[in-house]
This record gives C-alpha cells, sequence and structure tokens, in this order.
C-alpha cells in the first residue's frame, strides 16, 4: 500500500489541513494519507499543546466516513521528542509491504536541513510538497521532491488557539464537529 505521511501537531487540525489531505488522497497515487499526530515537535515548544489524544479525537470526527484519510498515533509509543526518520525506520519495520511518502508544506521543506538524519530521508522518500504563501521552494534535493498545487488556505492552528482564547468565532475554520467538541470541552481556553 502507498501511504503519504503528513506529519503535525493538528492543535487543531483545521480545514487547511484537511483540504491539503484530500487534495493529496485523490491527485497522486497515493492510496491513503495518515494524519500522524506529533506528541511534540522537536522544532516546537510545548506549552500549548492539547492532551494527543484529544487531537487524535479532533482528526477522526473531522475524517469520519473518509476512506482515504486516517488518524496514526504511531508516534505516541516512540521516544519523544519525535523524529520523522525514527517514525519512518519503525513503520518500515511494521509495514514492510508499505510505501511511504512525506508530506510537507514549503515552509517545513526550507527547515529540513535541521531535521535528523535529513539527507536519508531525502534519499529514500520521496516527499510531497504543498507551496505555503511566503515560502518560495527551489529544488535544491533531488527527484525525490515532489511540488504539488494543492489549493492553500491562509489558516494556521496558532491562529484558531488566539481566537478561541479571546472569544472569537471558529466557525468556517474548522469543521462543524471539531468546533463542538473544543467548545463542549472547552479547549484552548
Amino acid at each position: 500500500m502507498k501511504i503519504g505521511l503528513y506529519f503535525g501537531s493538528f492543535n487543531p487540525i483545521h480545514v487547511g489541513h484537511l483540504i491539503i489531505a484530500n487534495y493529496i488522497a485523490n491527485n497522486t497515487d497515493l492510496e491513503q494519507v495518515w494524519f500522524v499526530i506529533s506528541p511534540q515537535n522537536p522544532l516546537k515548544a510545548n506549552n500549548t499543546l492539547l492532551n494527543k489524544y484529544h487531537r487524535k479525537y479532533l482528526i477522526d470526527v473531522a475524517i469520519d466516513s473518509e476512506k482515504k484519510l486516517r488518524s496514526s498515533t504511531i508516534e505516541f509509543s516512540l521516544p519523544i521528542p519525535s523524529y520523522t526518520i525514527n517514525t519512518l525506520t519503525y513503520l518500515k519495520e511494521k509495514y514492510p509491504n508499505s510505501t511511504f511518502s512525506i508530506i510537507m508544506g514549503s515552509d517545513s521543506l526550507q527547515n529540513i536541513t535541521k531535521w535528523k538524519n535529513y539527507e536519508v530521508l531525502i534519499k529514500n522518500y520521496q516527499i510531497l510538497v504543498y507551496e505555503r504563501a511566503g515560502f518560495i521552494y527551489e529544488n535544491n534535493f533531488g527527484k525525490n521532491i515532489l511540488i504539488l498545487k494543492a489549493p492553500l488556505l491562509n489558516i494556521s492552528s496558532t491562529k484558531i488557539r488566539d481566537m478561541i482564547k479571546k472569544g472569537n468565532s471558529i466557525k468556517f475554520l474548522v469543521p462543524d464537529v471539531v468546533k463542538e467538541e473544543i467548545e463542549k470541552n472547552h479547549y484552548y481556553k
């Protein structure tokens, strides 16, 4: 099976994430796109992260009934902080008949040289890159990098959390079921 791994904190998941995942699932040869929930990104602060199981639940209700999309807790059982190369090594052992691609924004690709063993990632895995506003990408890494013209919305989880703290509506930025769960449980207040 060909699987695209969309790594992130998804804190919370929003329509921008879902549009990108859906576009990639339906416009590439991938059979599935997995939202790989990072318990702790080694390049980000941990002080605003919602519990990892709550973030997984928000993803699950957002993608309910989408056959090509699923959430993955694979990094929950791996050492923290999460390194992509360690996750991929584990997945290759656990699913030897599957091939994995990495999905990332052009902003992340600009920082890839800061990633642990980034040379191994670039050499051994296809990287599907969606362009992000303000992050021009030039392919200096070779043939395993594929640039996609996915539809983009200028939405960030950080902005959504700030809106919630200020008491502003997040309607239309997250699926209604995600909005309802956030409000019901007083997340990000």
